[in-house]
């Protein structure tokens, strides 16, 4: 078992993300053995599922014309407009069934506001409307965060960065994730992460 102040966070690992899934990340449900070992060493695990509402303003089919993977500029910055995905209640927005999910001691649902989504497990992408997990972790204890899951260079990474820029220490297991690599993204994101202090490890 890990220190009592570890806590492992582990970011979206849901059908839709997974092979087969309607945004699916390449290789994304091969992360889950090693994610279910990790469950069982920390004395904090926080699962995170995105959970959009079905008109949600991130996706592409909310504006007329636009082409998923296009970026757009809202009102809190750029925007990737994604393929719908995640939707609340769905099947893809479940869990992946292989994943130990019933091993969490909180699931944090994130992306339910219509208007804005929500990449990190920290904030929304406005970067100031936070979604609580600081307040669970420094309730718990924890310091050391170490990060798993989908996608590298989006969810994961925007979450990597928030929790470095809070004051915890922050490890990104990167063999226990899995990155899009829109344009670049991931060595966008892997050198973003170091920036801010993140520890990537494999």
């Amino acid at each position: 078992m890990r220190d009592p102040n570890e806590a492992l966070i582990v970011i979206d690992i849901q059908n839709d993300f997974c092979p087969g899934g309607a945004l699916a990340v390449a290789g994304g449900d091969q992360i889950i053995p090693r994610v279910n070992d990790l469950l069982s060493e920390f004395p904090i695990r926080v699962l995170t599922q995105d959970w959009h509402p079905a008109d949600h303003r991130s996706f592409a089919a909310s504006h007329p014309g636009a082409e998923p993977f296009s970026v757009i500029q809202m009102p809190y910055g750029p925007q990737v407009l994604w393929p719908a995905h995640c939707v609340q209640g769905t099947v893809g927005a479940a869990f992946h069934p292989d994943l130990r999910s019933d091993r969490a001691d909180l699931v944090l649902r994130k992306g339910f506001r219509p208007e804005i989504d929500s990449y990190s497990a920290f904030f929304e992408n406005d970067h100031s409307t936070p979604t609580g997990l600081e307040g669970y972790l420094r309730s718990r204890g924890a310091t050391r965060l170490t990060l798993v899951g989908l996608a590298t260079d989006f969810c994961v990474a925007w979450s990597a960065i928030d929790a470095a820029r809070l004051g915890f220490e922050v490890t990104v297991l990167m063999g226990a994730c899995r990155a899009i690599d829109l344009d670049g993204s991931l060595d966008r994101a892997c050198d973003d992460m170091r920036a801010a202090g993140v520890r990537l490890e494999e």
